[in-house]
Formats: structure tokens, C-alpha cells, sequence
């Protein structure tokens, strides 16, 4: 049982690491600067990891239908990725990307743009890349893999803690603002998490496009 959780773990890290991999090269192909995307700290996008996982459980082992696979990856990501933005943003205050701008989006939460590319990745992880990491995983010592898994596992819960802190202390910081204009108080939250730690500045380079909840907390 333990093994099995910390094989599907590391999966996920590898599939969270390749996720923010792609996110940095597009970043870097659109912007010309490197950026450390996503809300955590370290070099990993856990939407990614979710999503495959996701795709590998839902979908299961024995598919032959290349193309219904295609649309259940599509459906699966898109799910996660709309959970995702919706949860973040009731939790923290904002909404930290947004796709209103773009053709075929739902709620500016998901759009045709991104939903294509996560049914041709999710398909070539399902028949290609998947059981290629799992012939690596699965041969790698179990002892020296439980150690890995332990120690990553131990270095995301932190990350996480920390991250979860740094985003409740912003949420905090929107419902100070005196102000009644979104705009404004997305300008005094960008300056404030400029002036922060690197922890806080990772997060204004990481979301440049965030938007601030239009149900703003009022002082009476």
C-alpha cells in the first residue's frame, strides 16, 4: 500500500514538474523572461499532476479508442482546471487568470485555447510517457524511492504551508483596502507584494493578470 502510494506520489511530482516546465517555456516564448509559475514556491504546477492522475484513473488501463481518450482527457483537465480557478478564487478574493478575452471560454475559467492542448498531452501521456515513467519509477530501488518520496513529500506539504499562509496574508491585505475601485486596490495589493519578501514577489510575477473580486469587503 505504501509503495503504491509513493510510486503514484512521485508520478505526480514528475507530472507537476513537467507541467511547470511548460508553463515557464511558454512564458518565455510570450514574454522573453523567466518566470516561476504557479502559487508554490518550488519548481512544480500540482494541476498538471492532478490532471494525468486523473486521466490515468478515470480513463483506466485497457483504451484503444485513441480519440475518445482525446475527449476525456479534454473534459477531465477542464474539470480540474474550472474547480480550480473557481475554489481559488472564493477562497483567496481574486482570480488569479482569465480567460474572458478569448473565443469559447466558460466563466472566463476554461477556453478552447487550453482545452485542445490538454487533450493532445493528456493523450500522449496516457499511451506514451506514462508507462515510460512508470518502467523508470518502478526500477529504482524501493527503499532509495521511499526515501525520495518521503523527502519530496515533506518538501510539498511545506511549500504548501507556506504558500496557503502567503495567499491567506494577500486575502487579508484585499479586505483592508478602503478603497471601492477593484483597479486600485489591484494596484496597492501589486505595489505591497513588491515591496514583500521574494516569496510574496513570486506570486505578483507568477499572476501579473490577477483580478481582484468584485463582492469586496466593506467597512460599515
Amino acid at each position: 500500500m505504501v509503495n503504491k502510494f509513493i510510486i503514484l506520489f512521485l508520478l505526480f511530482m514528475i507530472y507537476s514538474f513537467l507541467g511547470w516546465c511548460l508553463e515557464v517555456f511558454r512564458t518565455l516564448t510570450i514574454d522573453k523572461k523567466f518566470v516561476n509559475r504557479g502559487f508554490l514556491i518550488g519548481p512544480y504546477c500540482p494541476i498538471y499532476g492532478y490532471g494525468v492522475l486523473g486521466i490515468l484513473f478515470l480513463i483506466g488501463k485497457n483504451n484503444d479508442d485513441i480519440l475518445s481518450v482525446f475527449l476525456k482527457s479534454i473534459l477531465i483537465c477542464s474539470v480540474i482546471e474550472y474547480l480550480t480557478s473557481y475554489l481559488m478564487e472564493k477562497i483567496f478574493k481574486a482570480r488569479w487568470w482569465d480567460y474572458s478575452n478569448r473565443k469559447y471560454n466558460i466563466n472566463g475559467r476554461i477556453c478552447l485555447e487550453t482545452m485542445i492542448p490538454f487533450g493532445i498531452l493528456g493523450t500522449f501521456c496516457f499511451y506514451i510517457l506514462n508507462p515510460f515513467l512508470i518502467k523508470i519509477v518502478c526500477s529504482i530501488n524501493p527503499n532509495v524511492r521511499l526515501i525520495i518520496g518521503i523527502i519530496l513529500l515533506l518538501m510539498y506539504v511545506v511549500d504548501n504551508i507556506i504558500s496557503f499562509n502567503i495567499m491567506n496574508k494577500i486575502r487579508g491585505k484585499i479586505y483592508m483596502q478602503k478603497k471601492d475601485n477593484t483597479d486600485e486596490i489591484k494596484k496597492s495589493i501589486t505595489k505591497w507584494l513588491g515591496k514583500n519578501s521574494i516569496f510574496y514577489r513570486h506570486i505578483k510575477n507568477a499572476y501579473p493578470n490577477f483580478i481582484i473580486n468584485k463582492i469586496i469587503y466593506r467597512r460599515k
